[in-house]
């Protein structure tokens, strides 16, 4: 029997760049949420069990991705058979509609989308350590794509707070097309191995009641990796102005190291007039409206 999974954009809400290791690794606290997994802001992944592994990559954007043998389904199913020596697993299917090197964790969900399909196959709970670590060992975002949960999430990704009780917040996606490497907007953003920014961590959580309760509490954070993504494609930053500048959008930001924005609406309804409009006027934009939780 097949089984399937959905791979829903993660979107950081804010992101804070609060130090970095000396082996590199930069330490962020960030406010993340997912898309409505049944909205066209996800992936798409089927496992049919069988014998040996295989993967099919479709969609509009599979064709970005190279090799199947470097996706990071591939290396998750890896990473879950050196945990569970024996487990079983079979053909997978990715129906790729995420834009890639994007902001919004397109890999790390596909990832976490392929550990919980091969979870259900073997019956390992979500939450089995070894299942965590495998996650971990994929990616800073894999693990909190594993849960696909709003989350505050600290250190290099792999600090999960608990699940927040979010509401669902109308949002618009926005991507002008242009990718870019998480890595050269690490480098641009300067920060040396070693250096520590106390004064920029992440303002403690309120409860939100609606979307313009957290409008207004993301005005006091930041995306620390704006200005740098922003100076390598001045896209993006046009892409967020374009955004905020929508009739009833509440607040508007970058999510990642981009080059997607998000747009807070009060209500669903806004939201999908909205993205009618960015597509209108951007028709070569990637644009999504979808609820974030």
């Amino acid at each position: 029997m097949q089984l399937t999974e959905r791979g829903p954009a993660k979107v950081n809400l804010s992101l804070h760049v609060v130090g970095r290791r000396a082996d590199g690794f930069h330490l962020l606290e960030s406010l993340v949420a997912f898309a409505d997994p049944g909205s066209a802001a996800a992936d798409g992944l089927s496992l049919e069990p069988g014998a040996g592994y295989s993967l099919a990559v479709e969609g509009e954007r599979g064709g970005d991705l190279g090799d199947p043998a470097d996706n990071l389904v591939t290396r998750a199913v890896q990473r879950f058979a050196l945990a569970f020596p024996g487990c079983r697993t079979g053909a997978f299917r990715l129906t790729k509609a995420l834009p890639v090197a994007s902001g919004i964790g397109g890999g790390s969900a596909d990832a976490g989308a392929a550990l919980r399909l091969m979870a259900r196959l073997n019956g390992i709970g979500l939450d089995h350590p070894l299942l965590v670590d495998a996650a971990a060992s994929l990616g800073g975002d894999v693990p909190v794509c594993l849960f696909s949960k709003a989350r505050l999430i600290s250190g290099i990704g792999h600090n999960l707070g608990p699940v927040l009780d979010t509401i669902g917040l109308p949002a618009v996606l926005a991507n002008p097309g242009v990718p870019l490497a998480t890595a050269d907007v690490f480098r641009e953003s300067g920060l040396k191995p070693g250096a520590r920014r106390d004064e920029r961590r992440h303002p403690p959580l309120p409860a939100f009641r609606d979307a313009a309760a957290m409008a207004a509490f993301l005005r006091e954070c930041r995306n620390d990796l704006e200005p740098a993504a922003f100076r390598l494609a001045p896209v993006v930053a046009a892409a967020r102005d374009t955004l905020a500048r929508i009739s009833g959008c509440l607040f508007a930001r970058m999510s990642g190291s981009g080059g997607t924005v998000f747009g807070l609406f009060a209500n669903a309804d806004a939201a999908r007039a909205a993205a009618l409009e960015l597509r209108s006027a951007h028709p070569g934009w990637w644009v999504q409206p979808t609820l974030l939780g």
